[in-house]
């Protein structure tokens, strides 16, 4: 499947895509295209919407290979959802999504680098709510269409569904880590800018609150804590990354036109505790499932087993009932963030 060459003309094609198709991206070109190999395009429009839209495509594509990974087996047969899988006779659903900008604010792409914009990032609680909002949007529209449309389903009915959220809902987006998605799913927000305005305090780090809800700028409410009670039990688990962007490319594949440094921030054994890293991508040691990270749901009513998605360096959030206790899998070695430069005859900037 050729995505690359162009087949909108110029001024419809994505922000992105125009960036990808730089000369001394060929390497990372080539990656992404074999990350798509297997990929069926079911309705003959993935190449354009990729052209166009970019971020959808690229999240499906990438799920897509991080499934051949895994060795999946995904069956092709049925038009919708997106994935219909299996692991060693286990069958379970994967429908993605993704959180995308508000209308009237600025697209992930809209970055500046500018002295003002980078000190509004060190703060993190109107990039975290801004995430909540876009990711809850994007969760409950996909939850709702299982409720309505999916579930009747007979390849469908009765197995876990497991929604795949992305998001690039705003600049810097690729900073929120997993504050926002576990703040949406259980209620549970580790306050960063508490810390950082009274690192004293907190000598163990930054504390996590219970907040209950965000307030979008109309004044409405977007509650918190969907997994927390049954009204979302028929979503079994969030899939998600925040690291699943063309940075990933630059940091698995080698450019020989350019000097490409990989900045990435990394929790470590025994204690999770954050550790930098700077180096070219032959010493960075990242794989297509670092960064990704799985929320089950322990209300359920058809339980993703963790066995599914187990694997190094994958984060998982579930609740044991044998003991009784909450596990966080992988958390202390994991991938928290990644940012790629590019110096030389060319600089560019992503994620």
């Amino acid at each position: 499947m050729d995505f690359f060459t162009p087949i909108v003309e110029e001024p419809k094609q994505n922000k992105n895509f125009k960036a990808v198709l730089a000369g001394f991206r060929a390497a990372e070109r080539a990656l992404f295209t074999a990350w798509a190999e297997g990929f069926e395009d079911r309705d003959g429009k993935i190449v354009k919407e990729f052209q166009t839209t970019f971020n959808s495509t690229f999240w499906e594509v990438y799920l897509h290979a991080c499934f051949r990974e895994y060795g999946f087996h995904q069956n092709w047969a049925s038009a919708t959802p997106d994935f219909v899988l299996s692991a060693n006779g286990y069958e379970f659903i994967v429908e993605a999504t993704t959180g995308n900008a508000a209308q009237g604010k600025p697209s992930e792409w809209d970055k500046t680098y500018s002295a003002e914009e980078l000190q509004s990032v060190r703060r993190f609680r109107d990039l975290n709510k801004e995430a909540v909002i876009r990711l809850s949007n994007a969760i409950v529209g996909k939850a709702r269409k299982y409720e309505k449309f999916y579930k009747t389903l007979s390849h469908v009915h009765g197995k876990p569904f497991v929604i795949a959220v992305a998001p690039f809902e705003q600049p810097h987006f690729n900073l929120q880590y997993d504050r926002p998605i576990r703040a949406l799913l259980y209620d549970y927000y580790v306050d960063e800018d508490a810390f950082l305005d009274n690192p004293a305090l907190y000598p163990n780090g930054p504390p996590a609150i219970s907040l209950g809800y965000v307030e979008k700028d109309n004044g409405s409410e977007v509650p918190l804590g969907l997994f927390n009670n049954s009204e979302m039990a028929e979503v079994s688990a969030i899939v998600f990354s925040c690291a699943a962007t063309w940075g990933k490319l630059s940091s698995m594949s080698t450019n020989t036109e350019t000097v490409t440094q990989v900045f990435s921030v990394w929790a470590t054994p025994p204690d999770g505790v954050p550790e930098k890293r700077m180096g070219p991508p032959s010493e960075c040691g990242e794989t297509i499932l670092d960064g990704l990270q799985v929320f089950h749901n322990p209300n359920a009513k058809f339980p993703l087993s963790p066995d599914v998605f187990r694997g190094n360096r994958v984060v998982q959030h579930f609740f044991d009932k044998s003991m009784g206790e909450w596990v966080y899998e992988g958390r202390l070695d994991s991938l928290q963030f990644r940012q790629v430069h590019a110096t030389g005859k060319h600089r560019i900037r992503n994620t």
